[in-house]
């Protein structure tokens, strides 16, 4: 004796519309406000002498199939040596009256030190998207 069960098919179409819907919507959403975050600390801890540091941040999302990828860089030609720099000169003064060497509050590191400071908070605003 078989047992009919209805809504099967309502109940697949409705699984299939969340999972289409964390895929493609929240998922992509949660990644860029985690790389928005990021970028934001980053910023303040960016040394800034003529703003061109600064101002070539860019970030950008990726989707390609299943894996969404955040991206935070910067496009000044110079910024990778003033990102891996020692700092051993932090607070020294600068020739000219240029005021001192990584102020007012530049790190070297700045972009990793920003995503390790924001580790809590980009936790919590993912798991805070993806709630269904």
């Amino acid at each position: 004796m078989g047992v009919k069960i209805k809504g099967i098919k309502e109940a697949q179409r409705r699984l299939d519309a969340v999972v289409e819907d964390v895929r493609t919507r929240k998922a992509v959403r949660a990644i860029k406000s985690a790389v928005m975050i990021i970028a934001n600390e980053a910023a303040l801890m960016t040394p800034v002498d003529t703003s061109t540091l600064i101002n070539s941040q860019y970030q950008e999302t990726m989707i390609n199939g299943t894996r969404i990828t955040g991206r935070i860089g910067y496009s000044a030609n110079y910024a990778v040596y003033v990102h891996n720099a020692s700092g051993i000169m932090k607070g020294l003064p600068r020739p000219n009256n240029r005021g001192n060497y990584w102020d007012p509050a530049g790190e070297p590191k700045f972009l990793t030190k920003a995503a390790e400071k924001t580790r809590r908070q980009v936790g919590e605003i993912i798991r805070k998207e993806m709630m269904l």
